[in-house]
């Protein structure tokens, strides 16, 4: 992934709001509305919570829907610290070197080749100056580097990159954070099953249907396995699952609640 900074077209989740004392850079210019807000950590030490890196490595060493839940339920809980850089924001060229006359901090983004974008986000100040020693770091609450995530077109979250415990978490969970609300398998989601049975209802054909979970493991991938009489052909069959497919995707909410989905068939 390349690397990139978040400025300030989409300042709205990195400003803080009347700070009391707003700190300065090395040049002496203001950092106020430059960074994401950080509120309530006042007696933070800047290490991991411990129960947080064991849920980690559980599901990454034995991934499941289950372990996923598990690690999520404490990932929304815990402190995170989002980096951010001094990058110049107006310098001058005019003498013999140029020169930074203003200074602003900005968060930092990851761009994948395919041009997704990432987040990246740190348990500990260790694990943020591991990967950069240059970078700040600023605590917040998982909600709000979720949002921010969103604001700046992310659409996933990098935890502690280039750690051993390095985990990306996935749209439904970026989604989920954001929106303040636990994360469920898409298999186990009431939402999901709902609009998947909405999907349906109009195909007389599926004489019945069940969610499940997909392969690989880890990829979020939800199974929607339709019952359907024997003899129909591929045309039909693939016809039926992209109409299915279709209606499932024209609802915003059970897309954020869906990383990828598939079809299995079972004859009657």
């Amino acid at each position: 992934m390349t690397r990139d900074h978040a400025h300030d077209d989409h300042p709205e989740p990195f400003v803080e709001s009347e700070p009391p004392a707003p700190p300065a850079d090395s040049a002496g210019q203001p950092w106020a509305g430059k960074s994401i807000p950080s509120h309530g950590f006042s007696g933070d030490t800047g290490e991991a919570d411990a129960v947080l890196l064991a849920a980690l490595r559980a599901a990454a060493e034995r991934p499941s829907p289950e372990a996923e839940q598990a690690a999520m339920e404490h990932v929304a809980r815990v402190r995170w610290l989002v980096p951010v850089v001094a990058v110049a924001a107006e310098v001058d060229d005019s003498g013999e070197h140029v020169v930074e006359t203003r200074t602003d901090m900005a968060a930092v983004t990851l761009t994948a080749p395919d041009g997704s974008r990432a987040l990246p986000v740190f348990t500990s100040l260790q694990a943020l100056a591991a990967w950069d020693a240059a970078a700040r770091p600023v605590p917040v609450r998982a909600a709000v580097a979720a949002r921010s995530a969103i604001s700046e077109e992310c659409s996933v979250l990098l935890v502690d990159v280039g750690s051993d415990h390095a985990t990306v978490l996935r749209p439904s969970m970026l989604w989920a954070l954001a929106q303040e609300r636990a994360w469920v398998p898409s298999h186990h989601d009431v939402h999901v099953a709902s609009a998947v049975a909405a999907a349906l209802q109009s195909e007389p054909v599926v004489a019945a249907h069940r969610l499940e979970p997909g392969e690989p493991v880890g990829a979020g991938v939800l199974r929607v396995v339709l019952q359907l009489p024997a003899g129909l052909d591929s045309e039909a069959v693939g016809a039926l699952a992209t109409r299915i497919g279709e209606r499932i995707a024209t609802d915003g909410e059970t897309r954020a609640r869906i990383d990828a989905l598939t079809f299995a068939l079972e004859t009657l």
